[in-house]
């Protein structure tokens, strides 16, 4: 197999980014993700609306799905060598046995990736996650976002010009089931941003 010279030098920067962020040993606050546009920080630590919607969706997914399945909302990140990209999302729907390995969890293990939006950078959740996430194998995406009381939920891959995006969108708005993946929930009562 040849590796062509553009995806020799992206998988050479992304090798960069990724030892820059080990090499910073959590010396600087905040989260940092790694897209094919580079670094991605988020110096605002999540607020109390953002991690209360969080786990009341974990608790909810939890309740509808076998126990095997997990809504993970800790570490490690999500890599994607071949595509240089590193995302964290706040809610990982993954099989339990699918955890059982050192190092960044492999997007394609992963059964939905959830991202409550951030006040501070909504447009890393509603407009790079969805171009990244479907480039990374990720079958499902979901959005909610505490600004405005809505979401959508994102499926269905396909190959584009541009590379694999997601081919369904469906919104809802706050008080509506949702359906992530092949389980509904509740989002009666997600709080929102004052």
């Amino acid at each position: 197999m040849s590796i062509a010279p553009g995806e020799q030098r992206q998988t050479h920067q992304y090798q960069v980014l990724r030892e820059f962020l080990g090499s910073m040993d959590d010396t600087l606050p905040g989260k940092f993700e790694i897209t094919r546009e580079g670094i991605v920080h988020d110096m605002m630590a999540p607020t109390g609306p953002h991690e209360l919607t969080a786990l009341r969706i974990r608790k909810r997914l939890e309740k509808a799905m076998p126990e095997e399945i997990v809504a993970h909302t800790g570490t490690p990140d999500v890599e994607s060598p071949a595509e240089g990209i590193l995302r964290h999302p706040d809610l990982m729907v993954i099989a339990e046995a699918d955890m059982e390995i050192e190092g960044a969890f492999d997007p394609r293990a992963l059964l939905a990736a959830i991202e409550v939006v951030s006040r501070s950078n909504p447009d890393n959740d509603w407009v790079s996650k969805v171009r990244d996430y479907p480039l990374m194998g990720v079958p499902v995406y979901a959005v909610f976002d505490p600004r405005t009381g809505t979401g959508a939920v994102f499926s269905d891959i396909h190959r584009t010009p541009d590379g694999p995006r997601y081919a369904t969108r469906k919104d809802f708005v706050y008080g509506e089931p949702v359906t992530v993946g092949d389980w509904t929930i509740s989002t009666d009562d997600l709080p929102r941003y004052a």
